[in-house]
């Protein structure tokens, strides 16, 4: 077991170190310069190029990818050219509102999606099998923004139950976070949910054919005891793929949901940095982002050991 996860641990290097080198890449390839717009419209080629020196730009790319990875090596993202300060700082500060928000949509998703496709699957092409699948479908099918939108306009504008939008962090109290946590939450938790809600379905539906569960009902075993105790855990192993798939997406996601709801996160954060062409910024969140979506794989893979006792890891 623990031969595994360093192995793991330890494959997780070189996929840092591609998504390190893609991410700077690509955005050192973009059109457009920081220099330029430190110096504004009217600024001559020599301004330009001065700061461009002073920053570092002037250099072959390979020259400062070299420079980046020496960085790195020493836990230094770099220091953000236009907030004036370091990246992991600029991080940290944006840090607190997106995992909360994709904290409470996954919990959202996971307490709809879940009982949502057991049940669908229990009451197989019956009415109830076929209003979960429609609305899981309708959940699939409206994008994000747009639930946020009306959510807005109904929860908040309408009713004013909730506030339409920004972020009380977690200094001014629970209540008032969760308050403004709820409709972003949901925009994002609900379409998780109906695809959390299909795989459930399909996993169940798969379990409750194998003989294990033909043997059981022949022994007179209820069908509660059935659906619930032995075909549910059995079943959950593709659920919590999903489930650990879903909280990725929506970590790395959320961008959408946090500029309607005007949320000071991450998303907010990585769109500002690559208008502004802020490298340092935008290089350290895709690697931030990266690492998240390795260590959440690496977690869903462990957390077979508990669900299914018959997977070994050597």
């Amino acid at each position: 077991m623990k031969t595994y996860v360093l192995r793991r641990l330890l494959a997780l290097i070189p996929v840092a170190l591609v998504v390190a080198t893609v991410g700077f890449v690509l955005i050192h390839l973009a059109p457009g310069d920081p220099a330029s717009i430190i110096a504004g419209p009217d600024a001559s080629a020599e301004d330009v190029g001065k700061i461009a020196q002073q920053l570092g730009f002037d250099q072959p790319l390979h020259v400062q990818l070299v420079r980046w990875y020496g960085r790195l090596l020493q836990g230094d993202l770099g220091r953000s050219i236009f907030l004036r300060k370091p990246v992991t700082a600029a991080i940290l500060d944006r840090v607190e509102p997106t995992l909360l928000l994709t904290l409470a949509a996954v919990l959202i998703a996971v307490l709809i999606g879940v009982p949502a496709g057991v049940l669908s699957a229990r009451y197989h092409n019956s009415a109830t099998d076929q209003a979960f699948m429609m609305l899981a479908l309708a959940g699939i099918s409206i994008p994000n923004f747009l639930l946020g939108l009306l959510f807005v306009l109904v929860f908040g504008v309408w009713l004013g139950w909730f506030p339409v939008a920004g972020y009380s962090p977690l200094e001014d109290g629970w209540p008032a976070t969760l308050r403004s946590l709820v409709l972003p939450a949901f925009a994002l938790g609900l379409v998780q949910s109906a695809l959390i809600a299909r795989i459930a379905r399909s996993s169940m539906l798969d379990v409750l054919r194998e003989q294990f569960i033909v043997a059981g009902r022949a022994k007179g075993l209820g069908e509660r005891a059935i659906v619930y105790k032995h075909a549910l855990r059995n079943a959950l192993v593709p659920t919590v793929t999903v489930i650990g798939i879903s909280f990725a997406v929506l970590i790395s996601g959320a961008v959408v949901v946090e500029t309607v709801f005007n949320i000071p996160g991450l998303g907010r954060l990585i769109i500002s940095a690559v208008l502004r062409r802020d490298y340092p910024v935008v290089q350290g969140v895709v690697l931030v982002i990266a690492g998240v979506y390795m260590l959440v794989n690496l977690l869903v893979d462990l957390s077979y050991l508990v669900i299914d006792p018959r997977v070994k890891y050597r």
